[in-house]
This record gives structure tokens, C-alpha cells and sequence, in this order.
């Protein structure tokens, strides 16, 4: 796939955001070219309601200002045309991309309905056609809708899905998926699990049996990769935040980007728990999964302003 079209497809899934913040920064702009007290507030504030949180926000309009003086930018366009590499920047998280760096046994956690199972399959679909060995295992037990949903993925991408009946202890599951992978030698295993309450010491403890088992019997080193609904806004940093403390999260998908005008979660996400952002969802179609780049995600998200 060329760079264009997941650009043009990027841009569009954040039209919601940069409406908003593209507003905002207009706005700011129509008021003149002047960096006073003014515009660097209304930076803020803009920032602020696209939810990359207070903080986060502060410190990127502190930046800006650092640099204006330092390097002696003209004017609020000149800021503003800056402010796409501050968020780049804030994005930037160093670490693998498990999806990318070898043979990995990698666990899709996080809470109802954030379209973990759908990225699972989608996942595993893109891997299969670009010629890697995949397994899934359906630990989602406790909806059958889920088992089915993977099976039909599984069938569409010609990748076999493990699983158990309905209620079946999601450990074994995991336990199922590393045989099945051993044994077709496969290079990646996706797990999928029942969607978690961040809030349940019991299903959380559950999950931490998936990775200890998944740690004990993988020949492959094992990610644990949340998937965060984007349109939950800063709940999904409550979320990340409870599941990194139980789990060690190595990596984070934003799905639902596009049904949001505050896509500065991104930001958030990034920067509250320090894992890589490995994949945004940004529509429902297979290749609305894709591989995240802090520079096009932050172009797309400032868009183009007068």
C-alpha cells in the first residue's frame, strides 16, 4: 500500500479533530500575527479540547514559547506551523513494534467494546497476506459472538483459530494457540481476551494468568498490546494507565480515531504511560488498521490552516 492513500484515509478519519482544533487555530490566527499573552492561551486551550490532557498541553505551549524566542519565529503562523513536530515529538515513544520485529506471542487486552477481537482478525488478515505464519487463539470465552467473529476472520485470511467452548478457562486457550503454533511453526500468535473492567481486581488477576501462562509456554517473547476506544477520550488514559500497572503494557491501539473530535488522546495515551502507539484504527474497513507514524498522524491532525 503507497503512503497516499492511507495519508488521504488518515486525514479524513481526523477530520473531527482538525475541524475542531484547525478551528481553534484559525481562530487564534484571525486575531493577528502577534505572539502575546493571548495567543499563546488560546494555544493552550485549543490543545486542551482535542484532549491531550492540561498538562501535556502546558508544556507544549511552554516549548513553543522557548522556541519562538530562541529562534526568533516570526509570527503565530510560524508557531503554529511548529506546533505539528511538538505533537509529533509528544507521540514519539521508542520501542518494538511487536507486529513488525520477529516471532512474537502477543495478548490483545482491554475493556468491552473497544474493537479488540475486530483488530485481532484484522491483524492477523494484513500479517497472513504479507506472508507471515499467524495463529490466533479466541480467549474470548465468555461471548460466543467473539468465537464466531475470529472464525470468521480465520477462514477470510486462511489462518487457523484456536479454541474452546463457550465459558472455557481463557488460559488454556493460550496454552492451545502456543501448541497449534509450535507445531505449524508459526512465527506470531495473537491472543485474543474477554473484555476486562480496568476496575476488577478478580478479571484483571485473570489476565495476569493469560500472560503467565502465554510467558511459560511461548518460544517467543510475549507483548501484551492494549486496545484503547478513542472516542472514550480521557477515560481511555484511566484505562491504559490500570492495565500498564497490572500487565507492563508494551504497546497501545487507538481505535474509533474517527468518530472523535478529540483525537489528542493520542497524546495522552502516549505520554501518560510511556508505551509505543503501535496501531490507530480510523474506519471500519480492513485497512483502517494501520501502522502509526507520529509525523503523519500530527499533519493529519493539525491539518492545513489559513
Amino acid at each position: 500500500m503507497t503512503q497516499a492513500p492511507w495519508y488521504k484515509r488518515l486525514g479524513e478519519g481526523l477530520s473531527r479533530t482538525r475541524e475542531q482544533l484547525g478551528g481553534s487555530l484559525n481562530v487564534l490566527l484571525r486575531r493577528g500575527p502577534d505572539l502575546d499573552d493571548d495567543f499563546w492561551d488560546g494555544l493552550e486551550e485549543a490543545l486542551i479540547l482535542a484532549d491531550m490532557g492540561a498538562q501535556a498541553a502546558s508544556e507544549m505551549v511552554e516549548r513553543l514559547r522557548r522556541a519562538a524566542a530562541r529562534e526568533a519565529l516570526a509570527d503565530a503562523p510560524a508557531v503554529v506551523h511548529r506546533l505539528v513536530d511538538e505533537i509529533a515529538a509528544e507521540v514519539t515513544v521508542p520501542g518494538d513494534d511487536p507486529f513488525d520485529s520477529g516471532p512474537a506471542c502477543i495478548l490483545m487486552v482491554g475493556v468491552n467494546g473497544t474493537g479488540k477481537t475486530t483488530s485481532v482478525g484484522k491483524l492477523a488478515a494484513q500479517l497472513s497476506a504479507m506472508g507471515r505464519s499467524v495463529v490466533i487463539g479466541s480467549g474470548d470465552t465468555f461471548r460466543a459472538a467473539a468465537i464466531e467473529q475470529l472464525r470468521v476472520w480465520g477462514e477470510r485470511a486462511g489462518v487457523p483459530v484456536v479454541e474452546r467452548a463457550h465459558g472455557a478457562d481463557p488460559a488454556a486457550v493460550a496454552y492451545d494457540a502456543i501448541s497449534e503454533a509450535r507445531v505449524r511453526d508459526a512465527e506470531i500468535i495473537i491472543i485474543d481476551t474477554a473484555g476486562r473492567l480496568h476496575t476488577s481486581p478478580d478479571l484483571m488477576a485473570e489476565l495476569q494468568k493469560i500472560k503467565r501462562v502465554a510467558e511459560r509456554e511461548s518460544p517467543f517473547p510475549v507483548r501484551t498490546i492494549l486496545v484503547v476506544d478513542a472516542t472514550t477520550g480521557q477515560n481511555g488514559l484511566v484505562q491504559a494507565r490500570e492495565f500498564d500497572r497490572a500487565l507492563d503494557l508494551d504497546g497501545v491501539i487507538l481505535t474509533k480515531l474517527d468518530g472523535t473530535a478529540k483525537g489528542g488522546i493520542v497524546v495522552a495515551v502516549a505520554r501518560g504511560i510511556g508505551v509505543p502507539v503501535v496501531r490507530i484504527g480510523v474506519g471500519e474497513g480492513l485497512d483502517d488498521l494501520e501502522r502509526f507514524d507520529p509525523l503523519s498522524f500530527a499533519s493529519a491532525l493539525v491539518g492545513d490552516v489559513d
